[in-house]
């Protein structure tokens, strides 16, 4: 009975999109990216679906654009009251990416129209087959694309407003050890696999107040990510086949609320400074459950706290250009986690990020725009325990994310 106790714990462990302030990532703008993810104020281009909706009407005419970044963190887990054991996961790159194309109908007027396409939550996480924590996990890889049309309109010179429909969908693949061994000592194991969709919105508006002042505040809704018909299936002696049979499962998983307010000033006709402030409602993340079509004594449906925080982010950031076809950026963040020391699980490894980003643009000829930027994020070592599991440890994240984009106006 222990065993099978502990199998139904390795269930409730796993985070269906996780990375980046918990499983937030704030990769959608090369140029925001390049200055510590800021950007809500000031209409840099047409990144400003996913940023600000207001500030889309604020473009001269009409833009496409695309970017990708290369992430591959480095996750180390050392055991804690020893130090003895440790383990680092294998890495494992994933590609998000956001592609935009809009703006203003007609040069000078006031209507803009956009659709965006962009990896909002995602990561890969692969902790080797026969570490300590297999499980909870052995792996886990997960993906998401939001699609979102977006229309905004400028009231007047000083004000524009701005809103985008969001949908949601995305992928979700987990390994884990089962706890029960066959006649040669081999672990149990299990896949479960499924499709996530969801709904939302994202509102905004921008503010210029001077010529060199701008304000921006925006609003993206949480989504409720929800898997039906997802399929679980099992490996295991042949004796316990009937215990843990092949089935489908549903679960949801609520990706927070979050609220942008920020400035922008131009210190000089060359230089702009800016900052956002980030509140994101992590509350609504308060348990995670699991519901099998089909139970057994060993298999059951599963409900686990977790008992997320809102939390509290700052960006800051500059922009300068050098010439007017070669611009300069660079910024930084805080972002701090909204996960407990005693429900950090190895499936979703978090703790308070400090990044430093920098980045350059070019215009090499009219029109198009190139755009190359590194971020580098890093975490204290943190020391946590998985109460449900009792599973105990340090835990440390680094990542250098390299990331490239091209732009054209029209």
């Amino acid at each position: 009975m222990r065993k099978t106790g502990s199998l139904a714990l390795a269930f409730m462990s796993v985070s269906l999109l996780a990375s980046g302030g918990s499983y937030q990532l704030n990769l959608q703008g090369l140029r925001q990216v390049a200055m510590g993810g800021s950007g809500v104020a000031w209409p840099w281009d047409v990144s400003a679906i996913f940023y600000n909706p207001g500030a889309l009407s604020r473009l001269d005419g009409l833009q496409v654009y695309a970017n990708a970044f290369a992430v591959s963190p480095r996750v180390r887990y050392e055991e804690a009251l020893t130090g003895v054991y440790t383990a680092e996961a294998h890495p494992k790159r994933s590609v998000p990416f956001a592609v935009y194309a809009g703006g203003t109908v007609k040069k000078g007027g006031k209507l803009g129209v956009g659709l965006g396409v962009y990896t909002p939550f995602g990561s890969s996480i692969n902790w080797g087959d026969d570490w300590r924590g297999r499980y909870i996990v052995q792996s886990i890889a997960l993906s998401s694309i939001f699609v979102q049309p977006t229309v905004s309109y400028r009231v007047n010179d000083i004000i524009s407003v701005g809103a985008g429909f969001v949908y949601g969908s995305g992928t979700v693949e987990i390994h884990k050890a089962i706890p029960l061994q066959d006649m040669d000592g081999n672990d149990g194991r299990s896949v479960l696999k499924g499709r996530a969709h969801g709904v939302g919105f994202n509102v905004g508006a921008q503010v210029k107040a001077t010529g060199k002042l701008q304000f921006g505040a925006s609003y993206r809704s949480g989504v409720r990510m929800k898997v039906k018909d997802g399929n679980a299936s099992f490996d295991v002696a042949s004796s316990l086949v009937t215990s843990f049979p092949n089935t489908s499962f549903s679960t949801e998983l609520p990706l927070p609320g979050i609220l942008t307010i920020g400035a922008g000033y131009r210190v000089t006709k060359k230089l702009v400074v800016q900052g956002d402030v980030v509140f994101a409602g992590w509350h609504t993340y308060d348990s995670l459950r699991f519901e099998f079509k089909e139970n057994t004594t060993a298999l059951r449906n599963t409900s686990e706290p977790r008992n997320y925080s809102n939390t509290i982010a700052l960006r800051l950031g500059a922009h300068y250009n050098i010439t007017p076809a070669l611009a300069v950026m660079a910024g930084g963040a805080y972002d701090p986690s909204p996960v407990s020391d005693d429900l950090l699980a190895p499936d979703a490894v978090d703790a308070d990020r400090l990044s430093l980003s920098c980045g350059v643009s070019y215009i090499p000829v009219r029109n198009v725009s190139v755009i190359a930027a590194l971020n580098y994020t890093a975490t204290p070592q943190r020391e946590a325990f998985y109460a449900p599991a009792n599973f105990h440890g340090v835990y440390q994240i680094k990542s250098l994310v390299p990331a490239l984009a091209v732009s054209y106006k029209f």
